[in-house]
């Protein structure tokens, strides 16, 4: 018969004495709502528990310590009656549950007959009862079941049992973690330090939390859980503390994220949208060509998606899914159009191939593109070609997102194919395979400034400056160069911003989407200091209320190079918010974070 721990009844809140006996019996009774299984808190630090109950009254004491019962125990038929899952709890004792059976010790209750047995033996009617949906048992069972001690007083209304604690198993992990304090502010901020342990130290390979948070912003008490298991597969029962949270705030979730959100993690600010928003000043940059390679985005033949020629330095970018219904593969052909060689160097690339999944071709992409340290040239003589990128095979309705800055020392003509696995790829080929239709929906066509240099000097926060709505940041417009027709590139994907901000020190930036949903990535440059933040770390932003923290800004000028991701939605606002906040929030500040 399969059995799992059960969860015994919570009781209401101990005597404010802050002792460990009262918050091991806070534990054991509000482990319930957080854990799927109940175990003592405190059990390795006592040797056994100690519970005095007196009939038809809900005052009781654990361990010499004050506490309340939800329901009192009687007197029924005669007999001294406990009510069982608060007993279990408060003496530290697994009870676990079978098909209609519940177990303590060496003693099993038949719940649907309120009968017992005690280790095989048939118990006398009248020790098990249900009484307001309470089921009762004989205190004389219970103390039997447990090998505990039971005496009662002169007036026979109170009773003393005394238990060991529970043996455990041997072989299992001990789940074990401590907070720094046992009381705390609104939005303060708990240090969790755990220190599980195996007895044959063996690996812990998981921990799951219940109950655990950084910060709680509401007064009350509040559970918080730790289970671990070990690389054999074994779990430890759950190991909690009681924490209590009372007094004036110290931080609001807002001045919370400012000063400890990490970057990609998201945050809630529902005033974000109303912070007054500034416009960057457009500054002469260089003028880089981008070739973006997007319709047909699903072509269901080999052929040619794009194409123009370039000398210096270009950007390319596709994005296309197979639809051939057999496996094929992305390239770009490059082909020397001058009668002297010409080298095409490749500076930064980035590439997510093969996947199905659209949401991550954007955000993979431009992490890779950040990353990119190599550097690949080939040599072309005249009416020499090569690709200079290959995309992995693409299996049937998988897709590739490439972003590619190359510079040529003369010029090229770049070629964007997409053919069916195992054809040869070459000069000929391409003279041979048909120029695809767009499909209507998508675009395609060379656009003459792929970089756009922005500077803005901060003087008041929060401030907002608004990157992609089409109106204070336009669309860069471009020709499809297979038609000669005009085109707009909504989005504005594979353009690098280059924003320069000035006033930035003691400020912390955020990225709020504002057009649905957004994963990307963006390159900072504080200082000394440059780094890549995935946006978000994990899932995606999708909700302007729910900025995802970029950076605290250390250095007055702070440079953001951004580019928007393949596959997700703009416009999108990066905020600014000072990291000092107003008076009444933000006094303490903990740094340590094990």
């Amino acid at each position: 018969m399969p059995v799992v721990t059960l969860p015994s009844l919570p009781f209401l809140l101990p005597h404010r004495r802050r002792t460990r006996s009262v918050l091991a019996a806070l534990t054991l009774a509000l482990a319930p709502l957080v854990l799927p299984a109940l175990a003592p808190a405190f059990a390795a630090s006592v040797g056994a528990a100690q519970l005095t109950l007196t009939t038809d009254q809900t005052a009781a004491y654990l361990n010499g310590e004050g506490t309340k019962l939800v329901n009192a125990p009687r007197l029924i038929g005669g007999r001294t009656m406990l009510p069982l899952r608060e007993t279990a709890a408060l003496l530290g004792q697994p009870l676990t549950i079978g098909t209609g059976q519940l177990q303590l010790g060496k003693l099993v209750i038949d719940t649907r007959a309120n009968s017992a047995t005690m280790a095989g033996q048939p118990q006398p009617e009248g020790n098990v009862v249900s009484a307001a949906g309470v089921l009762y048992v004989t205190a004389r069972l219970i103390a039997d079941a447990l090998n505990a001690n039971m005496s009662v007083d002169d007036s026979g209304r109170t009773l003393t049992l005394t238990a060991l604690r529970d043996g455990g198993n041997p072989l299992a992990p001990q789940a074990r973690f401590s907070t720094d304090k046992n009381v705390y502010a609104p939005g303060e901020r708990v240090i969790f330090t755990d220190y599980p342990f195996d007895p044959d130290g063996s690996d812990i390979v998981s921990r799951r939390w219940t109950g655990r948070q950084d910060a709680y912003f509401q007064p009350g008490t509040y559970t918080v859980g730790l289970q671990v298991a070990n690389a054999r597969g074994l779990q430890s029962t759950p190991f909690t503390r009681t924490i209590r949270v009372e007094g004036l705030p110290v931080d609001s979730p807002l001045t919370y994220a400012l000063k400890y959100a990490d970057p990609g993690e998201a945050f809630p600010d529902p005033a974000v949208l109303n912070y007054p928003a500034v416009t960057p000043q457009v500054v002469d940059g260089p003028s880089i060509p981008l070739l973006f390679s997007d319709s047909p985005e699903a072509p269901t033949q080999s052929g040619v998606l794009y194409q123009d020629s370039v000398a210096g330095r270009a950007r390319l970018l596709a994005y296309h899914l197979n639809a051939l219904n057999k496996p094929a593969r992305l390239y770009v052909l490059a082909r020397n159009t001058e009668n002297r060689p010409v080298e095409v160097r490749t500076e930064r690339l980035g590439e997510t191939a093969p996947t199905r999944i659209e949401g991550i071709l954007g955000q993979v992409t431009l992490l890779d593109y950040f990353a990119y340290t190599g550097s690949q040239t080939l040599t072309l003589a005249p009416g020499q070609s090569a690709a200079v990128y290959a995309s992995p095979t693409l299996g049937i309705g998988s897709g590739v997102n490439l972003m590619q800055d190359v510079v040529t020392t003369g010029r090229v003509e770049l070629t964007f194919l997409m053919l069916e696995d195992g054809l040869p790829v070459s000069g000929q080929l391409v003279q041979q395979l048909p120029y695809l239709p767009t499909d209507g929906r998508h675009v395609r066509g060379t656009f003459p400034d792929a970089v756009r240099t922005l500077r803005v000097n901060l003087t008041s926060f929060p401030a907002r400056i608004v990157i992609g709505d089409g109106m204070v940041d336009p669309a860069i417009t471009g020709t499809d160069m297979l038609t000669g027709q005009s085109v707009r590139l909504m989005g504005n994907y594979g353009v690098l911003y280059d924003l320069e901000v000035n006033g930035a020190a003691g400020t912390a930036v955020a990225l709020s989407p504002r057009g649905g949903l957004y994963r990307g990535a963006m390159n900072v440059t504080d200082g000394p200091l440059v780094q890549t933040i995935k946006m978000p770390r994990t899932g995606t932003a999708l909700s302007p209320n729910q900025p995802v923290m970029l950076w605290r800004a250390q250095t007055d000028r702070l440079n953001i190079d951004f580019v928007p991701a393949s596959g997700s939605n703009l416009p999108i606002s990066l905020v600014f918010y000072k990291t000092k906040m107003q008076s009444g929030f933000g006094g303490i500040l903990k740094t340590y974070q094990p």
